[in-house]
């Protein structure tokens, strides 16, 4: 991958420290041809990375904002792979948006906790929907967990983000499993990541 921005794109310093570590969590739990779904794929770079190092998948990016879907245009005119589709518009809380499936995977990166929580709510249904049996929602970023200290770094994050906007904030564990239960996901694995993140893993019943 051509890490040089092009002209149009946006770059975000915490992807070239996360990437490599999501994908290694991604790689194994792949299946060759399945159809990926990213919801809330931002500027566009996770995409770019891991569709390039995932080629027996085909990658499809997408993100509510116009801005970011212009990143994510301007990375893969310049240097994306062929199995990186071109993006679309997709507003998580907003289920008329969604592309059909059926999906082998859903991954979404940091959009819980920079979201409403209808973001969730809608993350859910929509990834119930359009999961095919046996498929798998991704979620990666900071939680909050019953019996589990949290990091002062993520409670001062935390902090941050409530102070943004008060529909922000890390999410607990528990309250996303909830929600994904209600629409037929099953929780299946839960991966410890760099800098106190972690992977969510979902399995649609």
């Amino acid at each position: 991958m051509n890490d040089a921005v092009p002209p149009g794109a946006r770059t975000s310093p915490a992807t070239a420290r996360n990437r490599q570590p999501i994908l290694e969590v991604l790689e194994p739990r792949l299946t060759g041809g399945a159809r990926v779904l990213e919801v809330a794929s931002g500027a566009g770079e996770h995409a770019m990375f891991l569709a390039a190092h995932l080629p027996g998948v085909i990658w499809q990016p997408t993100d509510r904002d116009w801005e970011a879907i212009a990143s994510i245009s301007a990375w893969r005119a310049a240097a994306g792979p062929p199995n990186l589709a071109t993006p679309v518009r997709l507003d998580a809380a907003d289920q008329s948006t969604w592309p059909k499936g059926p999906f082998g995977a859903v991954v979404c990166i940091n959009m819980v906790h920079i979201s409403p929580w209808a973001a969730t709510r809608g993350l859910m249904e929509g990834a119930g929907r359009v999961l095919k049996p046996g498929g798998k929602l991704f979620l990666y970023g900071p939680y909050l967990e019953a019996q589990v200290e949290t990091a002062a770094s993520n409670l001062a994050f935390d902090e941050s983000l409530k102070n943004r906007d008060p529909d922000w904030g890390l999410r607990h564990v528990a309250d996303v499993r909830a929600e994904a239960a209600r629409r037929g996901l099953r929780f299946a694995e839960r991966a410890p990541m760099p800098a106190n993140n972690l992977i969510l893993v979902f399995e649609k019943t």
